[in-house]
């Protein structure tokens, strides 16, 4: 009888001098450098491709070359009606949808002398504070008089945070939108009967 049972060798990480096999150590450095080659590929693919860029801020156009989506959320915009008035009717919905409270409205009443928007009340006040909004568009959809859209604004970085606080002066639009405050509703807004000119003594 044997004094000491036999125990089975461990297994030997001796480097293997005959052909080459493909173990899962070595099938994983192949994978890394396949991907590494695939990657260098398309840098080198590109390097030769002429360039495309936005000539901004030297292009042509209001934006200065910029080119946004339509959809794209930028610095709120209050509009007025196919009169002049403003649309905001100081209801509130839009500071109640915001989710970082950073719109202020204070309420007034309108007058026979002094009429400001379409409705018996409009924004006084009407304050933004953009360091706290989030550009989610909430505001937008809570709005029931579409008094409150994002336009394609986007130069908002100052070195100041007061700066961030927009004013009502500083939101409001100039004119109506179909009279080319926003162009994107222009023709529509036009054709469906909107004048194409803003109403004298609005």
């Amino acid at each position: 009888m044997k004094s000491e049972m036999q125990r089975p060798q461990a297994w030997s990480l001796k480097p293997c001098s005959g052909p080459f096999r493909y173990t899962k150590k070595k099938m994983s450095v192949i994978k890394n450098i396949t991907a590494i080659a695939q990657g260098m590929s398309i840098t080198l693919k590109e390097m030769f491709q002429p360039s495309i860029v936005e000539n901004y801020p030297d292009g042509p156009g209001p934006l200065k070359g910029a080119k946004f989506q339509e959809r794209f959320r930028g610095q709120h915009v209050l509009q007025r009606d196919e009169n002049g008035l403003e649309k905001c009717v100081a209801c509130f919905l839009c500071a109640a949808a915001c989710p970082a409270n950073c719109i202020y409205i204070e309420a007034a009443e309108n007058t026979a002398e002094n009429r400001i928007s379409g409705a018996e009340r409009y924004a006084k006040v009407y304050n933004i504070d953009y360091n706290r909004c989030i550009f989610c568009g909430y505001c937008v959809e809570a709005c029931p008089t579409d008094a409150i859209t994002h336009g394609h604004g986007f130069e908002l970085a100052t070195f100041s945070a007061s700066n961030l606080v927009y004013r009502k002066e500083q939101l409001l639009a100039a004119a109506p939108a179909h009279l080319g405050a926003n162009a994107v509703f222009n023709a529509e807004e036009v054709s469906e009967g909107a004048p194409a000119v803003e109403v004298p003594g609005s």
